[in-house]
């Protein structure tokens, strides 16, 4: 019998570690080659961890809601292949009793992965409090490096699954007593007696009648919501709004959406329309598609644009249409139904949600006219497009000016005024109205 490390595989070039959501498969259970064994999270995505082997369950390294780091060994697959199937030898040597040499190089290998064995379970078991309040591995790791005890530990208010402290949360809190540190070390003498005591505090229990329902946040809602406060306490938003007549845009789908459905089978969208047109304006302006890191600008090379689609929960999650700029219409399209529809499944990768320079969000799919959309770190902007709308308006022609039916719809661009001014996010968001108004009535699909 031989034995198979199952470990966890490499997700994506930011992705270095995942919180283990649930065991697929108990010890002692029997795997096929590309079964799922266990689920896993982090903090862009859920996916599953299939064996690459058949074979059974025998040793299982981690809890549910432990983090592990990638190329970490998760479990170990017990599988009917000898370790020696690959050697070429036959009968009489099999036959013959192991050396000396060879028993002890079996007995060493078994006495270090009982020894790994140990040291995992080890590392799982001490990442209790004295209040039995649950650590992972690496928070305790990084609470030992930077001088955070136990006290300390148990005060952190967290914001994972049943409030455990994130990674996210003790960094913050090393940062946060770092500020404070420094602050307190130019204070006069005189503010020091007049300031108050700070205490750290839980968050007090919320104020219910008999009536009410108590429901607790998912963990990828407090993910969204960690980011969301963090985005605005980070960049200084500011937004511009414009007014887009998409008559033309709005009578060519009609015209050829069928036609479209029967050569390529996918349904034609306004959504990668407007990616088309977003995806231009950032070629003709740059400095939007930057990020900016500290006081350093990085300006980036590829066009790489965030569609924020729904989940089956509620839950908005933000998979990236890479080098949108190279993309025709249809494999546009493709591309903004092909991750629409594996994020309603919750099949999306890491690697999907990953790499965006800019993000676009259709807030007129819940019947908004508009919307002041938060910027998704570390980008400097995010455009939410409105409903498209029936509505009167005037119409300019060398004829004179009219009134008309026209189909108009609001764009809403939020950016980073630390380095988007006012021109800048000005000109962009009517540069995407230009691209939308210019539209080709007679444009082949």
């Amino acid at each position: 019998m031989a034995k198979f490390e199952l470990k966890l595989p490499k997700m994506g070039e930011s992705v270095a570690e995942a919180t283990i959501t649930s065991w697929l498969k108990e010890v002692g259970d029997t795997i096929e080659l590309d079964e799922a064994v266990l689920e896993i999270a982090t903090d862009k995505v859920d996916s599953e961890v299939p064996s690459e082997v058949d074979g059974v369950l025998i040793e299982k390294f981690f809890n549910v809601d432990d983090i592990v780091q990638v190329g970490q060994t998760i479990a170990i697959i017990q599988t009917d292949k000898n370790d020696d199937d690959d050697d070429d030898v036959n009968v009489e040597e099999v036959s013959e009793a192991p050396s000396n040499e060879s028993l002890i190089k079996e007995e060493k290998a078994a006495e270090f992965v009982s020894q790994s064995i140990a040291v995992a379970k080890e590392t799982v078991a001490s990442v209790v409090s004295s209040e039995d309040r649950f650590y992972s591995p690496l928070v305790k790791n990084i609470a030992k490096e930077e001088g955070v005890s136990q006290q300390e530990l148990d005060n952190i208010v967290g914001t994972g699954i049943d409030n455990r402290v994130t990674k996210s949360d003790i960094l913050n809190y090393i940062q946060n007593r770092e500020g404070e540190a420094a602050a307190s070390e130019i204070e006069t003498p005189v503010v020091k007696a007049i300031q108050p005591e700070k205490v750290k505090s839980t968050p007090a229990p919320p104020v219910v009648s008999g009536e009410d329902e108590i429901i607790e946040m998912t963990r990828m809602g407090k993910i969204i919501a960690h980011h969301m406060v963090d985005s605005v306490q980070t960049s200084a938003h500011v937004q511009s709004f414009i007014e887009a007549d998409v008559t033309k845009i709005w009578n060519w789908r009609n015209k050829v959406k069928e036609a479209f459905f029967k050569r390529e089978g996918e349904n034609l969208t306004f959504t990668p329309i407007f990616m088309e047109a977003v995806a231009k304006a950032l070629r003709d302006f740059p400095m939007m598609n930057i990020s900016l890191q500290g006081d350093t600008i990085v300006k980036k090379k590829n066009i790489n644009l965030g569609m924020a689609a729904s989940l089956a929960d509620g839950n908005l999650i933000v998979p990236v249409i890479k080098n949108a700029d190279q993309l025709n219409l249809v494999g546009m399209t493709k591309q903004v139904n092909d991750l629409a529809n594996r994020a309603r499944a919750n099949q999306l990768k890491p690697d999907d949600v990953q790499g965006g320079t800019y993000t676009v969000t259709n807030v007129g799919t819940f019947g908004s006219i508009m919307g002041t959309p938060i910027i998704n770190q570390p980008q400097v902007g995010i455009l939410a497009l409105g409903v498209i709308r029936k509505v009167p308006a005037v119409i300019e022609t060398s004829e004179g000016d009219f009134i008309g039916i026209r189909y108009r719809m609001f764009l809403s661009h939020s950016y980073d005024h630390r380095v988007v001014n006012g021109a800048l996010g000005g000109q962009f968001v009517k540069a995407v109205k230009d691209y939308l108004e210019a539209w080709d009535s007679n444009r082949e699909i």
